[in-house]
């Protein structure tokens, strides 16, 4: 038995105990479960409300005042397109929270460098996922012990950046600002993950308490192929990861499905022609971007049509990158689930703090183009 196996739990806290020997959360302290012991009415709220609609849209729509049917579909509409990304999401989760952590973090390299930098935004550009399913694995990624700046870049170079999304980019706006929104997306994400590194390392905003640091004589192929040979393919195991994917992924889809309640309520009582009015090139068309990015809860393969309309119609290509990075950066599902997960209201404030400034300024200069 290894060193990092040795000793016994202290008698007046049961700590569950990992496969690599990697000492996890006591049992009552894991934010995975924090709501266990209570009732989660926003979580069972929304998800009602989501039901119920979904439903009545599909079974007997006319039986709903024109308003309610208008709320219906767009709970209809969004959930159809939020479905996949969530399920892929969830199977990430489920998986990871089987991968030890010195996997994981060989894979993204050491916290607080530039090299781990460019590989959380490499992983989130490559990683083929929807702005929810990939905040999922952002919250993991965090627990198992990436860096404050990997964990954000990561997210902030996610969102959109997904091959399929690229693709339905190219026939939306062609190669060439499709190429330029990723460039930049990417250069933002690593300009902000190392900002947030600094701070941390400046004691500004709290550093990762499930940190640790990477054996240097680990190798990454030979564990992993030692880790694949030792799993045991079941029923049993499909049904671990399928449960450790909804327990981990909770918090997240509290506020996704509250997310899409309060978008269905505005898409039903604000028209889209009162946003399409003020979205020129323009100071002001940018500021009400920005404003209709951080109101309206869109994931990101509903976000590309209406970028599209901002570039195509509008002639405002900077009001389209706009409005899709600020819709991650101000997105209050995504701000309440770092506060969550980070346990640190100043870490999620500072996402929009330290991002929006940049997006603003490259949104500017796109529409100058």
């Amino acid at each position: 038995m290894s060193d990092c196996c040795l000793g016994s739990p202290s008698p007046k806290k049961l700590v569950k105990v990992n496969s690599c020997c990697e000492p996890d959360l006591p049992a009552h302290d894991d934010p995975e479960h924090d709501h266990g012991s209570k009732k989660d009415y926003l979580l069972w709220g929304s998800l009602s409300i989501c039901v119920i609609f979904y439903a009545l849209h599909l079974l007997a729509p006319a039986l709903l005042p024109s308003f309610a049917q208008y709320f219906a579909h767009s709970i209809f509409e969004m959930l159809n397109t939020l479905w996949w990304g969530v399920l892929l999401g969830l199977i990430f989760v489920g998986l990871l929270a089987n991968i030890p952590k010195n996997l994981v973090l060989s894979v993204l390299g050491k916290g607080g460098t530039f090299n781990g930098l460019l590989r959380a935004t490499a992983a989130g550009v490559l990683l083929d996922l929807c702005s929810h399913g990939i905040l999922m694995v952002g919250t993991k990624l965090y627990q198992k012990g990436a860096s404050l700046g990997q964990v954000m870049a990561f997210l902030i170079a996610s969102p959109w950046n997904s091959f399929s999304l690229t693709l339905i980019m190219f026939a939306l706006i062609g190669v060439k600002w499709t190429l330029a929104f990723i460039g930049v997306s990417m250069v933002i994400a690593i300009i902000s993950g190392w900002i947030f590194d600094r701070c941390v390392a400046k004691k500004i905003l709290p550093a990762n308490p499930n940190a640790f640091e990477l054996d240097d004589n680990f190798t990454f192929w030979p564990e992993a192929r030692k880790q694949w040979a030792s799993i045991h393919w079941s029923f049993d195991t499909v049904k671990t990861i399928a449960r450790e994917g909804a327990s981990g992924s909770r918090m997240v889809l509290r506020w996704l499905l509250f997310g899409v309640v309060l978008a269905a309520l505005i898409r039903t009582f604000v028209s889209v022609e009162f946003f399409q009015q003020w979205f020129g090139p323009s100071v002001i068309g940018l500021v009400f971007t920005l404003i209709a990015a951080t109101v309206i809860e869109v994931c990101s393969e509903g976000s590309a049509p209406i970028a599209a309309d901002l570039l195509n119609r509008a002639q405002a290509p900077g009001n389209a990158f706009t409005f899709m990075m600020a819709g991650v950066s101000t997105d209050y599902t995504e701000i309440m689930v770092l506060k969550e997960t980070t346990k640190s209201w100043k870490i999620s404030l500072f996402l929009p703090l330290i991002t929006l400034p940049q997006i603003i300024a490259v949104g500017y200069v796109m529409n100058g183009l």
